[in-house]
């Protein structure tokens, strides 16, 4: 592909957040796909290999508003949405946004709270609002969740309900870093120095502009029909209990064009699909037997080089 056809914002994007978190470029450009695609994104891994690192990263390389959440076991759901107050002046109660009020949230290490937490962002993710009180509050656009969280083994985590999860466009994991990088990151010193240091490249007006044009990418229908064959065969698998839902099926839509969209193209091809359909898909659906993420992700894989690729 050539580097010219590339919306030089994104270019500007991506090379900003490298300069914080080396040698991840992959999950770097999922990151940048998701926040194009409208989708929140899930960071999954064991602590210090630097998910709360690539989430402020992305949030700092925008003007976007930003809050972090740190995640513990006595957060509460108005801690996140916000209270009402009342007032003794006017005699009334007024409300008090909470942090999800911003565009991009960090929901850090957020399966280390219960499920009813949790559930406080749901509305949030899915329809960009929040209901306190019989009274519906719009979030600022763009606006994007992007969860850390760390291994299920790890003690004092709660798992993330399959609502919660199925609200997640990416779910993506870090993994250690290449030795060079690693001694780098180790030379460099405390990674919030290097992310004080991070200046925005792209402001809030180029994201929804560059989310308009993501989803005008054209996507044939037969490759529509080949993302559909996939999302079928999740739902037919002996191996799984619970396949992928609608959701799940839109999101892969969104996800492919944002990702053509990332690389310069007009036009989605049977390759976004391949790359994408396990960090979509894998941490939608529940395996009879297995319970980790990398399963289902290694099956998705299996039954997508299964489907015959359209020509």
């Amino acid at each position: 592909m050539n580097n010219n056809m590339i919306n030089p914002f994104i270019k500007q994007l991506k090379e900003q957040i490298n300069s914080v978190i080396r040698g991840k470029e992959s999950a770097v450009k999922m990151a940048i796909v998701a926040l194009l695609g409208r989708g929140n994104l899930l960071i999954e891994d064991v602590p210090g290999v630097g998910k709360t690192t690539l989430a402020s990263a992305l949030a700092r390389a925008t003007d976007c508003s930003f809050q972090r959440i740190q995640f513990t076991s006595d957060l509460m759901p108005s801690d996140i949405i916000g209270v009402s107050i009342f007032n003794h002046d006017t005699r009334e109660f007024e409300f008090k946004p909470g942090p999800v009020f911003c565009n991009i949230v960090l929901a850090d290490e957020i399966n280390r709270t219960n499920p009813k937490t949790q559930s406080a962002l749901l509305e949030a993710m899915n329809e960009k609002r929040v209901t306190v009180e019989k009274k519906t509050f719009r979030l600022p656009e763009p606006f994007m969740v992007i969860a850390t969280q760390n291994p299920m083994e790890y003690h004092g985590t709660f798992p993330l309900p399959e609502s919660q999860l199925d609200r997640f466009m990416l779910h993506i994991k870090l993994g250690y870093p290449e030795a060079e990088y690693e001694k780098m990151a180790v030379l460099g010193g405390p990674s919030f120095l290097i992310l004080d240091k991070t200046d925005p490249v792209v402001s809030r007006q180029d994201i929804l502009r560059m989310q308009a044009e993501a989803d005008g990418v054209m996507v044939d229908d037969s490759l529509v029909d080949y993302m559909m064959e996939i999302v079928s065969r999740t739902r037919k698998d002996d191996r799984i209990r619970l396949g992928v839902s609608t959701r799940g099926a839109q999101f892969l839509l969104y996800a492919v064009r944002a990702l053509a969209y990332y690389e310069g193209r007009q036009f989605a091809v049977p390759d976004d699909v391949k790359e994408l359909s396990p960090l979509v898909l894998g941490h939608r659906i529940i395996l009879k037997t297995a319970k980790f993420t990398a399963d289902a992700e290694r099956i998705v894989r299996e039954i997508v080089e299964e489907v015959p690729v359209p020509v």
